[in-house]
Parts: C-alpha cells; sequence; structure tokens
C-alpha cells in the first residue's frame, strides 16, 4: 500500500516544468547519439537530466520531515564542481591529449590564440546589457573560450546557478564550430584571401624544448595571472606527462581512463543544476543567444586580426587561420583546413591551423583566469 501511495504521489506531482525537462533531457541524448554532438558530456547530462526531474527523485537532495536526505548527483556536484576538482581534472587529461609541436614551429599563431578569445569580453559586455549581473556575465562570456572545462570552472565559482545552460550550451557550439564557423569566414574574407598558401618550415623542435614548454608557460603565466595558475598548471602538467618520456603508460592513462571517468561524472554533475524552477527561464534562452554570439565574435576577431597584421607584413598569412586560435580543438583546425582545400586543393593549412588551435587552448585558460581575477572582487 505504502509503494503505491509513494507511485501515485509521484505520478501526481508530475508538472508542466518536469515533462518539458525531460523531453530536454531526451533531446540531449539525441543529439548526442544521433548527431554525435560531444556525446561523451551530453549523454551523462541528458541523463542526469531526468532523473532530477522526477518528482521525489532521490538523485538529489529532498526535505522529508524537515530532514535532509542527500542525492548522490548533488553530492557529485559538492565534491567535484564546487571544489573545481572535476574540471582541472579535465585538464590534465586534455594535457596529456595535446601536441603542442606545431605551435612551437610557428609561434606567431600565439598571436591567434589570443586574439580570438575577443568573443569572451565582447559577450560580457552584451550580457550586462540584457541586464544579467557581471558575475554572471563573466561567466556567460567564457562560452566563447570554445573551451568547456574552462566555462565549467568559471561558472563553477561566479554563477553556480547558471552551470547547466552554460555548460550545454559551451559544449554544444563546441560540436557545431563546423556549422558555425564558415560563413563567418567567407564573410570577413575574400576568395583570394582564402587561397593564400603558407610556407612549409621544416624545423624540428626537440624534446628537450618540448619539456620544457609546459613549465616555462606554467611559470610566467602563473605570475602573469596567478588566478590561472590551477587552470594553466594542470593543463601543461598533463602535457609535461605526455612528453617527459618516462612516464608513458600515466600520460596514456590521463588520456583515458582519467578523461573517461571525470567526464562521467562531471557529466551527472551538471545535470544535478538541471531542474525545472532553474533551466526553465528567459535567462535560458540568452545564455544560448549569447553562446552563439561568443562563437561568431571570437571566430571574426581573429580573422580580423590576422588581416590586420597582412597590412604589415611581406609574408601574407592566410587570414582563415585567425578563426582557428579558438579553444575548440581539434575541431576548428580541421574546419580551416577543409575549408582552405575548397578553395585550393594543393593548399595545406593544417598544421598552422593545429598551430593555432593549442594557441588557443592556452589563451582560454589565461582569459579564463583574468576575468576570475578581474570579478571576483566586483
Amino acid at each position: 500500500m505504502f509503494a503505491l501511495q509513494e507511485l501515485l504521489n509521484g505520478v501526481l506531482a508530475l508538472n508542466f516544468g518536469n515533462v518539458t525537462m525531460v523531453a530536454i533531457g531526451l533531446f540531449l541524448i539525441y543529439l548526442a547519439i544521433s548527431k554525435e554532438y560531444e556525446p561523451a558530456l551530453l549523454v551523462p547530462i541528458g541523463f542526469s537530466t531526468i532523473l532530477v526531474n522526477i518528482p521525489f527523485s532521490s538523485a538529489i537532495d529532498q526535505w522529508i520531515d524537515g530532514v535532509l536526505h542527500r542525492g548522490v548527483l548533488n553530492v557529485f556536484f559538492d565534491i567535484g564542481i564546487i571544489t573545481e576538482i572535476f574540471p582541472l581534472l579535465i585538464f590534465i587529461a586534455v594535457g596529456a591529449m595535446i601536441d603542442f609541436g606545431p605551435l612551437l614551429e610557428h609561434p606567431i599563431m600565439f598571436l591567434f590564440g589570443a586574439a580570438a578569445q575577443f568573443g569572451i569580453f565582447a559577450t560580457m559586455v552584451v550580457a550586462t546589457l540584457l541586464g544579467f549581473d557581471i558575475k554572471q556575465a563573466a561567466s556567460i562570456g567564457i562560452i566563447g573560450a570554445a573551451d568547456g572545462p574552462t566555462s565549467i570552472y568559471v561558472a563553477g565559482r561566479f554563477a553556480k546557478e547558471l552551470l547547466g545552460p552554460i555548460s550545454v550550451a559551451a559544449y554544444s557550439y563546441m560540436s557545431l564550430v563546423p556549422i558555425i564557423q564558415p560563413p563567418v569566414i567567407k564573410a570577413l574574407t575574400t576568395k583570394e584571401e582564402r587561397k593564400i598558401k603558407m610556407s612549409p618550415k621544416s624545423l624540428r623542435i626537440s624534446k628537450r624544448v618540448k619539456i620544457v614548454f609546459p613549465i616555462l608557460v606554467t611559470i610566467v603565466a602563473s605570475l602573469i595571472a596567478p588566478s590561472a595558475a590551477a587552470l594553466i598548471g594542470f593543463l601543461m602538467f598533463g602535457n609535461l606527462l605526455r612528453e617527459c618520456g618516462v612516464l608513458n603508460s600515466i600520460a596514456k592513462t590521463a588520456q583515458t581512463e582519467l578523461a573517461n571517468i571525470v567526464t562521467i561524472f562531471l557529466g551527472l554533475s551538471i545535470g544535478s543544476t538541471m531542474t525545472a524552477d532553474k533551466f526553465l527561464k528567459p535567462q535560458t534562452l540568452y545564455i544560448m543567444l549569447l553562446g552563439i554570439v561568443a562563437f561568431v565574435f571570437d571566430t571574426a576577431g581573429g580573422v580580423l586580426f590576422a588581416k590586420f597584421l597582412n597590412l604589415f607584413l611581406k609574408n601574407k598569412i592566410n587570414p582563415m587561420l585567425g578563426a582557428a586560435g579558438i579553444s575548440a580543438f581539434p575541431m576548428s583546425a580541421r574546419v580551416i583546413h577543409q575549408l582552405g582545400r575548397k578553395e585550393d586543393p594543393t593548399n595545406y593549412l593544417l598544421m598552422y591551423a593545429v598551430g593555432a588551435n593549442v594557441a588557443g587552448q592556452i589563451g582560454s585558460v589565461l582569459a579564463g583566469g583574468i576575468l576570475i581575477a578581474l570579478v571576483s572582487n566586483l
């Protein structure tokens, strides 16, 4: 009789908001499986969205007779997101996957990694005009980093109530880079500019340089932006595991087992914030729209900066490479390479684009740290 009553309570408590959020969870799972939009994260986010929107679900915190019964998803959130552990562990995995060789071979690509962060600050301005406070605006603007862990890290610190839509926007639009970037690039460049070939380089990067690089970047970046020390440090630690040559099994573990396990917990934790009362607000629509604005401004900023440099350079740079400075690695690099091949099948931009793309990874982390430093005391 008690079980029947509990079942009836759950069914009777089901409301329009719950049904809508369950539908959103199913839609996220559909996008992940059918369209392959960031499936590693959207599947757990979608599934946990369903879990937390079941009335009286034991997966989230419930007050029963004045006593708080902790839900496992809220516990994951407190342990991994509030403490910032999950995003930082993901950075170790990402660092272990990245080869900075193409960037070291083409150091000018560092500039594009900085220029393509313009969308972060442009989106912040737009968000404040829409009524978000400065910390919420910073959390929304960081979507423009095109870097999921950085977005989660900043939002978890400044706007936990917006973490769900910000995470969904960040990862969804990263998957849509092949759709978002080409129209912006074509609108800002001519056919002749897109055909510009980059001269190949035969520079070989030694193992010693690859080992010193993550250590040096950590020290310099942390001195410039101490608030980014944990972000950049964990990213570069992961890269050091990859490059040192004596920790191959640990580096492989970071790239696979660590990345997979933490991604599961990260997705489930984010899903704990996707309740109807938090997600079904006008703010969510604004965040999704601002995510597109951020990616468009990122792409435009990189392209226009490359065109600006060409005013002073004898050997012109293909301005499409500026768009690869966003941190959507390696999707953006592939997009730029494919666009170049469409204009001229003999034009190979991949290594330059990869260099700009990994520079964007460093740039996004530094931008996140700078935002934290600027906004923390406001």
